[in-house]
């Protein structure tokens, strides 16, 4: 079925018709990232500010700038309510300027990725999708692309469905289409898809890279976070052979580990040969890499973060950031000066996923320090919200070491922290560890 049917062509409109169609106190559900429609963003921002609606509110994970720039501007938030599940730049600013004029945060909900479609679905209920597809192929279905994660979900579930189809956006195998049947409007507008340029890493983020690529075997199956330190360990696997990936996240890295033969993924037993994702973020070359490659399938973000699903790889190696450990382990991912920073995201996902498969690793990485080296990372006791709990940490990697959790006493752990923290920390968080002894 072509985009010149007769079925096709009846929801074929613009922009500005396709938003028309969302009612007053509307929870749109918004793309994550890349996916986020341009020219629908952009047309319900002008209705928006036009006062064509009221009372909605916009639920999604990581926004980018072109959802920044259109519907999430504080002058329309008295009629768009942005509703985050995971913060990003974009959030991090909006609540600076908020907290200078006395106005509000961006409100969060804090979810693990793993349930966002059922939250949505029946927490929510959200009843509007709005998202980039690739063209449809010869059957009418529309592919998800780059971003399969929670959209799959929403675009069965929601009484709307508004695609911008873009010939930009990717077309992915594994599990990420959307049929014709479900869509309500189309909206055709071609723009390339936002590029998300590699991290400048520092000395600091080659040397944890270097230390965690000697924590993985041959063979083993990989997640990897985004970031520094998740390239650093892409570059520093060169000499290893035959692993796999399955990551809520696929990266330019990871695809370089692919392009390079390292990762063949032959050793996987859940989809031997194919490297499994949920959404992607990356450059011009890296969407090309993903179009129609039978070798890397996109599935749903329930089924790619169940930890059972992790866990069925032997070898699951999970590699995340965080921004602070306690002396007992647990980690903060997600807080920072008072502020929402990010998300919990599905970092406890992948923790308990590898940690349930046989031989697996799950690997929580951070600086040891912060502030320009005058805060050390490994803290008495967090400041924010715990993310990952000392009960589920297994390995903490600094730039001065790992610290293998398992296993150890309280003071063990505390022991075993403080040898990777910065030096000049190290007897102060010593005197905090004895004084506090084993209690909470």
């Amino acid at each position: 079925m072509t985009r010149d049917s007769a079925a096709y062509r009846a929801r074929v409109m613009t922009a500005e018709q396709a938003v028309a169609l969302i009612p007053d106190g509307a929870r749109i559900c918004m793309a994550l990232g890349v996916a986020q429609p341009p020219a629908i963003l952009a047309a319900l921002a002008a209705r928006a500010a036009a006062g064509e609606i009221e009372g909605a509110s916009l639920y999604y994970l990581l926004s980018t700038s072109v959802a920044g720039h259109t519907v999430l501007r504080r002058d329309l938030r008295h009629r768009l309510r942005p509703i985050s599940l995971f913060h990003s730049a974009v959030e991090r600013a909006i609540d600076v300027e908020a907290a200078a004029i006395g106005d509000r945060d961006v409100d969060l909900i804090p979810v693990a990725f793993s349930r966002v479609p059922r939250m949505l679905r029946d927490e929510v209920g959200v009843d509007t999708l709005v998202t980039q597809v690739a063209p449809p192929d010869e059957n009418g279905d529309f592919s998800l692309g780059t971003n399969v994660d929670y959209a799959h979900g929403a675009a069965r579930s929601c009484a709307r469905v508004i695609v911008e189809v873009n010939r930009h956006m990717p077309r992915t195998g594994g599990n990420g289409t959307i049929p014709l049947s479900a869509v309500t409007a189309i909206v055709e507008h071609d723009r390339p898809l936002p590029e998300i340029p590699s991290a400048a890493r520092r000395p600091e983020d080659e040397a944890i890279g270097a230390i965690i690529a000697g924590l993985i075997d041959d063979g083993a199956c990989l997640q990897m976070g985004i970031g520094a330190v998740p390239e650093a360990v892409c570059a520093a696997l060169h000499a290893h052979r035959h692993l796999g990936i399955h990551s809520e996240l696929m990266t330019p890295g990871l695809a370089a580990l692919m392009q390079a033969g390292i990762v063949d993924n032959s050793r996987k037993v859940n989809h031997p040969g194919q490297t499994i994702f949920t959404f992607a973020m990356g450059d011009r070359q890296f969407y090309e890499f993903l179009d129609g490659n039978p070798d890397v399938a996109a599935h749903p973000v329930d089924y790619v973060n169940d930890v059972a699903v992790i866990a069925r790889n032997p070898n699951m190696v999970s590699v995340n950031a965080t921004l602070e450990v306690d002396l007992h382990g647990a980690c903060n991912s997600e807080g920072m000066n008072g502020r929402q920073y990010s998300a919990a995201g599905g970092q406890l996902d992948f923790v308990r996923g590898a940690s349930a498969s046989v031989g697996g690793k799950s690997i929580i990485a951070c600086h040891a320090t912060a502030a320009r080296g005058t805060v050390s990372r490994i803290v008495p006791r967090l400041s924010g919200p715990v993310t990952t709990p000392r009960n589920d940490v297994h390995i903490v990697v600094t730039e001065f070491g790992a610290a293998d959790l398992r296993g150890k006493s309280l003071t063990q752990r505390g022991e075993a922290l403080i040898a990777i923290a910065h030096p000049r920390f190290r007897d102060e968080l010593t005197a905090q560890l004895y004084a506090r002894r084993s209690g909470l």
